[in-house]
C-alpha cells in the first residue's frame, strides 16, 4: 500500500488529517468488507479525496449528498470483491448514513426565511458544519440533509427555537428530497490569454484592475481552493470561483480568435 506521507506531500495539516481519516476508512473496508463513509465534505474536501483516491489507483467509491446536484456530499467506500451496487439499494444504503429533516413553515412566515436562517438554528443548536449536507430552500420550507445520528436530536431541539416552534418538523428518508434541478447557463467569453486574471476579469465583468483586487481580497478560488495568483494558467475542467460572482465551470477551449484572444465555453449553475 502506498505511503500516506509520501501522497500527501506538501499539503497543509488539515488535508493530511481528512485523508489520514479516508486511509483509516480503506483499511477498514478492506478488512471487513464492509462499505465505509465520511461525514459530509465541501467541494475542496472532495477535490483533494478525489486526487488522492486516483493516486492510489482506487475506484470503488461514490461521492452522494441526497441528490445528483448536492454540492455537500459523502464519500461512500466500497469493498471492491464484493458486487454491491449502492445506487440500486438506495434505502438499504443511503437510510442508513442520511436522513432529511423537512421544516413546513406556517403561511405567515412563507419566504421569509433564507440558507442562512436555517444554518443559523443548526449552528445555534451546536450542529457540526460537517454533519449537515445540502440546505434545499423553498418558500414554505427547507429540506435539511443530515447524518442519520442527528434525526431525533434536530427533531426535538429545532422545535423549541423561536423561528420554528408553529412550524412542522419531520424526517424522511433521502429518496423523498424535493429537489428541482436548476437549468445551467452556457456563455461564451473571449479572452487575452488563459491568464487567471484576465478571465475572472470577463466572467465578473470587471476591469483588469478590479480583477486583481477580486484575488488581493481572496475573493478567487480555483477547484474549490483559494488563488491569489493572476498569473495561474486556466485549462478545460478548472472551476472558477468568484466570492460574490457565482461558480463558473470552464468546459471548453473553443480556439482563438483572427487576433489571437482565446474563445472559452463556460457553464455557471
Amino acid at each position: 500500500m502506498d505511503n500516506i506521507s509520501e501522497l500527501t506531500k506538501g499539503q497543509q495539516e488539515e488535508t493530511k488529517l481528512l485523508l489520514a481519516r479516508v486511509e483509516d476508512k480503506l483499511k477498514f473496508v478492506s478488512s471487513r468488507k464492509r462499505f465505509a463513509n465520511t461525514d459530509f465534505l465541501d467541494l475542496a474536501q472532495k477535490k483533494d479525496i478525489e486526487d488522492y483516491l486516483k493516486q492510489k489507483k482506487i475506484n470503488s467509491y461514490i461521492f452522494y449528498g441526497g441528490f445528483e446536484e448536492a454540492e455537500r456530499t459523502m464519500l461512500l467506500l466500497l469493498p471492491t470483491d464484493v458486487p454491491y451496487d449502492p445506487m440500486q439499494n438506495i434505502d438499504k444504503t443511503y437510510d442508513q448514513i442520511m436522513k432529511i429533516i423537512r421544516i413546513k413553515l406556517p403561511k405567515d412566515l412563507w419566504g421569509s426565511y433564507d440558507h442562512k436562517m436555517y444554518l443559523g438554528a443548526l449552528m445555534k443548536l451546536g450542529i457540526e458544519r460537517k454533519k449537515i449536507g445540502d440546505i434545499l430552500v423553498r418558500p414554505d420550507g427547507a429540506d435539511i440533509i443530515v447524518s442519520k445520528d442527528l434525526v431525533d436530536f434536530l427533531k426535538q431541539n429545532l422545535a423549541e427555537l423561536t423561528r420554528f416552534s408553529k412550524s412542522e418538523i419531520e424526517d424522511l428518508s433521502i429518496k423523498e428530497i424535493n429537489y428541482i434541478a436548476q437549468e445551467k447557463k452556457i456563455i461564451n467569453i473571449n479572452v487575452p490569454s488563459m491568464r487567471l486574471d484576465a478571465i475572472v476579469g470577463e466572467l465578473a465583468r470587471v476591469s483588469r484592475q478590479d480583477a486583481t483586487r477580486f484575488l488581493e481580497e481572496q475573493r478567487v478560488f480555483v477547484d474549490f481552493k483559494e488563488e491569489i495568483r493572476g498569473t495561474r494558467q486556466i485549462k478545460e475542467g478548472n472551476v472558477i470561483t468568484i466570492r460574490g460572482k457565482g461558480r463558473f465551470y470552464i468546459t471548453k477551449i473553443l480556439g482563438t480568435t483572427r487576433s489571437g484572444r482565446y474563445r472559452i465555453e463556460v457553464e455557471k449553475p
